[in-house]
């Protein structure tokens, strides 16, 4: 998956707060495309408990998250995972955004996105089974946007557009099922940081056309 959209992050200290952004969604594209590999659970596990991004409204849903990693074993974690996710036929969750913008898989939503990716000069790799409406892969081109180095599609104007066709019409209604699933609870947690994000992402990008 990160693969296929390289992604060189910037360091200088000015951009902190850009390079958290993009680790953000780097980690939350880690975490819904694949039961999360045992590396990846064991820095979660011993992750400082501040918030990721400046600013206190990440801090409980980030704490909340990081103990529910310390709480549930690498195996439960991917059995909850397969459960929510996986299996065969209809999954109990899905992650894709065309069912929440159009009550089917592979509907239009899909192909604009696929034009909007292509102004980009981005495709999906033609190995990732999954098409690219995964909120994984949506995640991989935020993160992208935001700490990619081609500056005539990097930048805030590309950031906020696109969130605000592909990611914000529907992540809350993710979130809201992934909250009231009984068989959730490290994903719950997950998804408790996922809202907390897209609220202050939104928030963001609102004072830009203010």
């Amino acid at each position: 998956m990160n693969a296929a959209i390289p992604l060189p992050l910037p360091t200088s200290s000015a951009l902190d707060e850009e390079t958290a952004r993009a680790e953000l969604y780097g980690l939350l594209a880690q975490l819904y495309y694949a039961p999360p590999p045992a590396p990846l659970l064991e820095a979660l596990r011993v992750a400082v408990t501040e918030a990721p991004m400046a600013g206190g409204f990440l801090q409980e849903p980030w704490q909340q998250l990081v103990a529910a990693a310390r709480a549930h074993s690498d195996a439960a974690i991917a059995a909850e995972y397969t459960a929510l996710f996986g299996g065969v036929g209809k999954p109990e969750v899905y992650l894709y955004g065309s069912h929440y913008l159009s009550g089917f898989l592979n509907e239009k939503p899909l192909a604009r996105l696929r034009s909007d990716l292509a102004q980009f000069g981005l495709a999906r790799d033609e190995a990732m089974p999954e098409t690219e409406d995964h909120v994984a892969y949506l995640c991989e081109v935020m993160r992208y946007l935001i700490a990619g180095d081609d500056m005539s599609v990097c930048h805030l104007t590309s950031q906020r557009d696109f969130y605000a066709t592909h990611l914000q019409p529907w992540l809350e209604a993710l979130c809201d099922v992934l909250q009231a699933h009984p068989r959730a609870q490290f994903y719950a947690a997950l998804a408790g940081l996922t809202r907390a994000f897209a609220v202050v992402e939104a928030q963001a990008f609102d004072m830009l056309d203010s």
